[in-house]
C-alpha cells in the first residue's frame, strides 16, 4: 500500500517505493504546484499518471539517464543541424529558440500523435509545470520554420541537473533537433547528466542508459548544489 498525500504531507524516502506490481510508485495524492514539483525534483521523484487517476509519484530504479557527452548524432541528423543553422544565418526560416513558447511546445506535447491519443500531459500538469516556467526552473527549445513552431522538448532544471519531460515534432527529426540544441547548451553549462526517468528504446538510440537509483541520485544530490544556469541562449551543435 502506498502512501496517501495531502497539501502539507512531505514525500516518503524513495526507498519506500514499490518493487513489484508498480516498481518505482511511491506515493499518490497532494497538488502539482510548483513548490511540491520542486520539492519532487529534488529528491529524485517524477509526477506520471493518466487522465482519471490521481496524482502518482515515482521513483524508478534503475534509472534512465543521458550522459550529455554520449548524445548521439546520425549522420542524417547532423546533415539536417547543418541546413538548420545555415538557414538561420542566412533567409531566417529556421531558428530555434529556447523559452519563447514555452506553455505552446507542452500543448503540442500534450496533442494526439499520429500513431495515438494524446499523452498524459494534463491541463494539471500544464498549470503546473508552467507555474514553474514562471519561477525560472522549466525551459523549452524550440524548433520554428517560417514562423510556426513544429518540434520542441521541454524539463525542468534545477542547479546543474536537468530533467527531460517531452518532446513532439511536425516535420522530420523535429524533436530531435530541438533536442540536439538543448543537449549541447547544457553540456556547455556543465550539465553532464539529464533524467529522462523511464526506459523506451528511442531514448536508447540517442544514448540513454539506465542507472541505479543510487547512482542516480548521488548525482542529482551534487548537481542541484550547484548554481542555477541563468542565460538560456541555443548554440550549434554542429561546426
Amino acid at each position: 500500500m502506498i502512501p496517501w498525500l495531502d497539501a502539507h504531507s512531505p514525500f516518503p524516502d524513495v526507498s519506500e517505493a514499490l518493487t513489484t506490481d508498480a516498481p518505482g510508485l511511491l506515493a499518490a495524492g497532494a497538488d502539482l504546484s510548483p513548490q511540491r514539483l520542486l520539492a519532487a525534483y529534488q529528491r529524485g521523484i517524477f509526477p506520471w499518471f493518466s487522465e482519471g487517476q490521481p496524482i502518482l509519484w515515482w521513483s524508478t530504479d534503475p534509472r534512465m539517464v543521458l550522459m550529455t557527452e554520449h548524445f548521439r548524432i546520425s549522420d542524417s541528423l547532423r546533415k539536417t543541424l547543418r541546413k538548420v543553422d545555415r538557414s538561420a544565418a542566412t533567409d531566417g526560416r529556421w531558428q530555434v529558440r529556447f523559452d519563447s513558447a514555452f506553455e505552446q511546445v507542452m500543448r503540442a506535447c500534450a496533442a494526439p500523435r499520429r500513431d495515438g491519443p494524446g499523452t498524459w500531459i494534463s491541463e494539471e500538469i500544464i498549470a503546473g509545470y508552467t507555474g514553474l516556467h514562471k519561477l525560472g526552473y522549466a525551459h523549452s527549445s524550440e524548433l520554428w520554420l517560417d514562423g510556426e513552431l513544429v518540434g520542441g522538448a521541454y524539463g525542468v532544471a534545477i542547479g546543474r541537473m536537468f530533467y527531460g519531460e517531452s518532446m513532439f515534432a511536425r516535420v522530420s527529426d523535429g524533436s530531435k533537433i530541438a533536442l540536439a540544441y538543448l543537449v549541447h547548451f547544457l553540456r556547455r553549462q556543465g550539465v553532464t547528466m539529464i533524467d529522462c526517468q523511464q526506459e523506451t528504446g528511442h531514448l536508447a538510440s540517442l544514448g540513454a542508459a539506465p542507472i541505479s537509483r543510487a547512482r542516480f541520485l548521488a548525482h542529482l544530490r551534487s548537481s542541484i548544489a550547484l548554481p542555477q544556469i541563468k542565460e538560456w541562449t541555443p548554440v550549434s551543435p554542429v561546426t
